[in-house]
């Protein structure tokens, strides 16, 4: 059952962390496309058009008709299948009106967190829209464009112990982290001496954690935010920990016609406030409305 932030999110902590970060990561299927899980069928097929840079460029994606988008599709409410077997959440709310002013039809691509830029590299995918915090180690490998969020991360722990600070974790404690996100490169990094269970899935990180196989679990404070809103019996002690990232869209390195058409749609999108509509769509359920203008970050020319 849903509740109100306040009611689940650790005393003026939240508060403050929210002051400083956004906590933005239904479905719409445009005219253009399709948003069914269906749709990641033919992704292998539309590779071979890939110039011989490994990316297809705007024109050859126009040409083709389809442009494939990789998404999250077990991690509401940002990117998943609902009951109807469509994709839905606030990244598909985005790739939806992507395809629609682009005029080409959707190919979904269920990516996991871990083969975000492999899928960009190999031309699976044209555009990744799964939570992709910039980071300095990841623009190397990709372009990400204009960002359309905040994020930092968070720790959610079972309300019966709750974990507030990193350092209260015992020796022979585990911290669940899904494989290839920035949790799992912070931790590493900074508390090397922490143990660390590792998933591919957010959907195995998430039974591994309600099993008990973790003390806590650490991931973008947005997604544990909305684990403990929607879940019974669990806390996000540390509301926000590490830098305060933003999240982008990413494409292939050097494909610069699909950047420059993304980043000015990004712009015109941001002109008329599309994200927080996208919020409303999507995200209102579980993060309410006092907060929209400040987790909406709507992307403008710097």
């Amino acid at each position: 059952m849903k509740k109100n932030l306040f009611n689940k999110v650790t005393g003026l902590a939240l508060v403050s962390a929210l002051a400083m970060t956004g906590l933005t990561a239904c479905s719409s299927t445009s005219a253009a496309g399709s948003n069914t899980a269906n749709s990641t069928a033919s992704s292998d097929t539309d590779n071979s058009e890939s110039s011989s840079q490994g990316f297809r460029t705007l024109d050859q994606i126009k040409e083709s008709g389809v442009i494939n988008i990789g998404v999250f599709s077990d991690k509401s409410p940002f990117g998943y299948v609902d009951e109807n077997g469509d994709y839905a959440g606030y990244d598909v709310y985005l790739a939806e009106r992507l395809g629609q002013d682009l005029g080409v039809e959707i190919n979904y691509v269920s990516t996991e967190a871990a083969n975000r830029i492999e899928y960009l590299q190999t031309g699976k995918v044209d555009i990744i829209l799964a939570n992709f915090t910039v980071t300095e180690e990841r623009a190397q490998e990709v372009d990400f464009a204009l960002p359309y969020m905040n994020v930092a991360l968070g720790v959610v722990s079972p309300e019966g112990a709750v974990v507030d600070s990193l350092d209260s974790i015992g020796a022979d404690d585990q911290v669940i982290v899904i494989s290839g996100t920035t949790a799992e490169t912070y931790l590493t990094k900074n508390y090397p001496d922490i143990k660390l269970q590792k998933y591919d899935a957010y959907a195995e990180a998430k039974t591994a954690f309600e099993n008990g196989n973790g003390v806590a679990w650490a991931n973008d404070n947005t997604e544990v935010i909305a684990f403990s809103l929607e879940n019974e019996g669990y806390v996000v002690g540390i509301p926000s920990l590490g830098d305060q990232d933003t999240i982008a869209p990413a494409v292939t390195k050097g494909n610069e016609t699909l950047l420059s058409w993304l980043n000015d749609e990004l712009i015109a999108l941001g002109s008329e406030n599309f994200f927080h509509a996208d919020y409303e769509a999507t995200l209102l359920d579980t993060y309410g409305a006092d907060y929209e203008d400040t987790l909406v970050l709507e992307p403008s020319k710097q």
